[in-house]
């Protein structure tokens, strides 16, 4: 670790363009997770449902069993993050090293299969490029440090959720959980916060949306966020500290309170929307500002 700190420290150049290139690399990994998650998830929740029903109809007649269209279940998960490899969803076709090179290939294909000369959808190079920025932007915050190195795992996390979460409105705890343990492990080391206050900020980041939840629902009936939610919330609180908790609420609310309005405008309807992106840009915009931002406010 110290031989890669100090490689990153002795040119300007050398930090920003093996993070640069990194950061692309992971850009188009997290195009994979954002992809693929979701479907593992999907379909692990299916195989235990068919589990459970065949377990019911085993204590039925034969005549029940029977009844039983074993055709229409799916094959066992055969999709990992590894496997099947990349492919091209419209032709089936496997796409080659060199057209999977992040956002180089897509300019050079201009948007379209290799094969089937489909649009490859812009999600991909979007994320890649999100991704390359905003990893370069952490790099020019924090310098050269074991912080920087912490803050990048955080943000490359907090794409990747966002996307999954405007997609499914799902926030995976195989995701959230983890980033909550590396959060604390890292503040062991004081990298953003001291332990104890990321421990508290766990906590307290977990219960403070899980109050609001609760309070909702006794007053409406109705669930206004998932679990997911304070999941995320929690891990934000795990890394950044308890601290910063008022401040990541305040911006995660003001942004979901001006979005939401213009979505309702435009969408005309009530439907749900996802919560956690506003979390993760807030929880962003606290990891880098955080402290300066809670600094100008106290000297109002």
């Amino acid at each position: 670790m110290q031989e890669l700190l100090i490689f990153l420290a002795s040119s300007e150049l050398a930090c920003y363009s093996s993070i640069g290139l990194l950061s692309l690399c992971v850009g188009s990994f997290l195009n994979v997770v954002i992809y693929r998650i979701p479907l593992i998830m999907q379909s692990q929740w299916q195989q235990e449902y068919l589990a459970e029903q065949q377990a019911q109809h085993t204590q039925h007649t034969p005549a029940a069993e029977a009844d039983i269209d074993t055709n229409s279940q799916p094959s066992p998960a055969t999709m990992s993050l590894s496997l099947p490899a990349s492919h091209c969803p419209q032709c089936q076709h496997k796409i080659r090293f060199y057209h999977n090179i992040p956002l180089l290939s897509w300019l050079l294909l201009k948007g379209r299969c290799a094969d089937c000369q489909q649009p490859i959808p812009w999600r991909y190079p979007l994320v890649e490029a999100l991704t390359l920025l905003c990893s370069l932007w952490v790099v020019h915050v924090f310098a050269v440090s074991s912080t920087m190195l912490a803050a990048l795992l955080l943000t490359w996390a907090l794409i990747a959720l966002s996307f999954i979460d405007l997609d499914w409105q799902l926030l995976p705890d195989r995701i959230t959980l983890p980033l909550a343990g590396l959060g604390l492990m890292c503040n062991s080391f004081g990298l953003l916060s001291t332990a104890q206050s990321a421990i508290w900020g766990y906590v307290f980041g977990f219960l403070s949306l899980w109050m609001v939840y609760f309070l909702f629902k006794l007053f409406t009936g109705k669930e206004g966020m998932g679990y997911g939610d304070f999941k995320l919330l929690a891990a934000l609180g795990a890394w950044l500290g308890v601290e910063q908790l008022p401040l990541l609420i305040l911006l995660s609310s003001m942004l979901g309170a001006i979005i939401g309005m213009i979505l309702l405008k435009v969408r005309q309807d009530n439907r749900a929307f996802a919560f956690g992106p506003y979390l993760a840009i807030a929880g962003w915009i606290t990891l880098l500002y955080g402290k300066d931002l809670m600094h100008w406010y106290w000297q109002l």
